[in-house]
């Protein structure tokens, strides 16, 4: 680490080249693929519509090989559109080009409606025939997936209406809210190098990143301002989510999903009763919430721990501002310890330019990594201000890209995994990161800096998803039995769901009922934020198994991130012989979670 104290310069930071995809904007080839893709979909329907029962496996296979082709070629010019538009929404082109070419993905889905409802409306012993057949093992899984959507499908008209009418719903309002955010400012009062104060106008990625800083008064001013902020567009921001609240409530009534968030659950692969259970397991270890902050508040000197000083680090003898380079090394090797195999595609990511890191106007805030197709590569976005927090962030979505480029191999229907098992390979990461940095650690003070910090993230990963999706269910309960909301009532209904899982160790103020507004995870997929949970606690489990098991792991985890979305979740996982079907196996990672407060209150005592 280096012993800066401004932020990262935004020169020395990456973008990321797109050109694996397209050249530019204007390639002709874009819409040359579009239409490849439109007209081998229309060839599709009329060589197997109404056919499908007649086939032979083989000829089933090579329509399902058609399918997926020409599938993936349209999805490779939609994902060009949109990694555009999330580096730079404030050009009007970048939202026109997402806008056509999601119509025109439309239109080829409206094409291929017919293969999804006919295969199941077909006979449960052909069905039963035809996954059996080993010329069709490679499409097992996708076959077995698409039958359990048969309960809830409506007709194919109906279907079709609901796609061309879905272009000005969810897409539509989703594209607003990133805009609406993205072009944000934020005045901020920051303190200068001498006297007084000097007011920077930030992003709101920049001034959630001044949360984390040592400054009380730093943080103080910059959740003000991130609340009036928030506050100056809450009309706008609370009529979207009433709006999209809403249309999926009138879907799911449509299709006979039993309560709100059933349908994210079959997506996952999970069962509501499943769900559940996490949710009340993790609902039972509720007790420590409120340990873990009266002892960070006890460590910080508060006599009152307020919402704006969760994530205050610990005060270290070390500098903890990463530049870039610094991360990409650390980070590397961080993988490079677990297998050589991961670092290597690691390092692609960085040497190729498959990252953007930069902090602009335009720009979506947070972190993903975006899988794109088999043929191409991953691609993450990141916001990088050289924080630790960072440095976690850019392992966990490495994780991720590792994870998509594994993947690749089963080819584009089966290559993405449903959320349930997403976050295996990026919490994974970030494990692999903390414990190097705990190694690496020079004192007693600076290891219990790290432990905090990495509970500061387990906590907001496990915790705060849980209660997140407890809000979110709330939230439609409230709209359907009140109507349309408002800002008033949504931010009692969030400061709610946070004091119950506070325990009252964490004053929030009446600022902090507006931070709901800025979630995307609300916008964009409606209950992800279990899967968070999800995906932690499974990992946490398998990192374990990877430190006693060792090599015999490490070819077993690879299969498992190579397989992708080609089997079950359950069957995935059984692969590393773990049962995530035990009722005990949430509980055990909340064991883990245990020791290390318990590590951290040792450590607090002898320092």
């Amino acid at each position: 680490m280096n012993n800066q104290t401004s932020t990262v310069e935004v020169e020395a930071l990456p973008s990321w080249d797109l050109n694996d995809l397209y050249k530019a904007i204007d390639d002709p080839q874009i819409e040359k693929d579009i239409k490849i893709s439109f007209e081998r979909a229309i060839k599709f329907k009329e060589s197997y519509k109404d056919k499908l029962k007649n086939l032979s496996a083989e000829e089933l296979y090579i329509a399902i090989k058609e399918l997926e082709t020409l599938e993936e070629i349209a999805t490779k010019a939609v994902y060009y559109a949109h990694l555009l538009h999330a580096a730079d929404s404030s050009k009007p082109e970048h939202g026109a080009l997402m806008s056509r070419l999601s119509e025109k993905a439309s239109e080829i889905e409206q094409e291929l409606t017919f293969f999804g409802l006919e295969w199941n409306s077909l006979d449960e012993k052909l069905v039963e025939d035809f996954v059996k057949n080993p010329k069709l093992n490679e499409y097992k899984h996708y076959l077995k997936s698409l039958r359990k959507y048969k309960p809830y499908q409506l007709s194919e008209k109906e279907e079709i209406l609901l796609q061309k009418v879905d272009l000005t719903n969810r897409p539509a309002w989703t594209r607003l809210f990133d805009e609406v955010i993205s072009r944000m400012k934020f005045k901020v009062k920051l303190p200068k190098d001498g006297e007084g104060y000097e007011e920077k106008e930030m992003t709101e990625e920049e001034v959630l990143s001044l949360l984390y800083s040592s400054n009380r008064e730093i943080r103080k001013n910059a959740a003000e301002s991130l609340t009036l902020g928030l506050r100056q567009h809450a009309p706008l921001l609370t009529y979207v989510f009433n709006i999209l609240v809403q249309e999926h409530s009138i879907e799911n009534k449509l299709r006979g999903y039993s309560n709100p968030i059933s349908s994210r659950n079959l997506s996952n692969e999970i069962e509501d009763e499943a769900v559940e259970a996490l949710m009340k397991a993790t609902e039972s270890k509720i007790a420590l919430v409120p340990r873990f902050y009266k002892l960070k508040a006890q460590l910080l000197g508060l006599e009152e721990m307020l919402d704006y000083d969760r994530y205050a680090p610990l005060p270290t003898e070390e500098n903890s501002e990463w530049s870039w380079q610094e991360a990409q090394e650390f980070v590397i090797d961080s993988y490079k310890e677990f297998s050589p195999n991961f670092a290597k595609i690691v390092k692609e990511f960085f040497q190729k330019n498959w990252i953007d890191a930069a902090i602009r106007e335009g720009k979506r805030g947070g972190a993903f990594s975006a899988s794109t197709v088999p043929s191409v590569h991953p691609y993450i976005l990141v916001n990088f201000t050289g924080t630790s927090r960072d440095l976690s962030t850019l392992a966990h979505e490495l994780g991720h890209g590792i994870h998509q480029y594994l993947s690749r191999g089963v080819g584009h229907l089966q290559s993405d995994t449903p959320l349930t098992t997403a976050e295996t390979a990026s919490v994974f990461g970030e494990m692999l990161t903390f414990d190097r940095l705990v190694e690496n650690a020079k004192s007693k003070r600076e290891k219990l800096a790290l432990i905090v910090t990495k509970l500061d993230e387990i906590f907001a990963t496990v915790y705060r998803q849980v209660y997140m999706t407890r809000f979110e269910q709330k939230l439609h309960e409230l709209r359907q039995e009140k109507g349309e909301f408002t800002t008033e009532q949504v931010n009692q209904l969030w400061l709610s769901s946070n004091k119950d899982m506070f325990g009252g160790s964490v004053t929030l103020t009446d600022n902090y009922g507006f931070w709901w507004l800025y979630i995307t995870h609300f916008i964009h997929s409606p209950f992800y934020c279990y899967a968070y949970a999800f995906g932690l606690l499974l990992s946490i489990t398998l990192y374990n198994e990877s430190k006693n098991r060792g090599d015999e792991f490490k070819d077993k985890y690879t299969q498992i991130l190579s397989l992708g979305g080609s089997m079950n979740p359950s069957e995935l996982i059984k692969i590393a012989d773990v049962d995530i079907n035990d009722p005990n196996f949430w509980l055990n990672g909340f064991k883990l979670i245990e020791s290390m407060i318990e590590q951290a209150e040792k450590l607090a005592k002898e320092i």
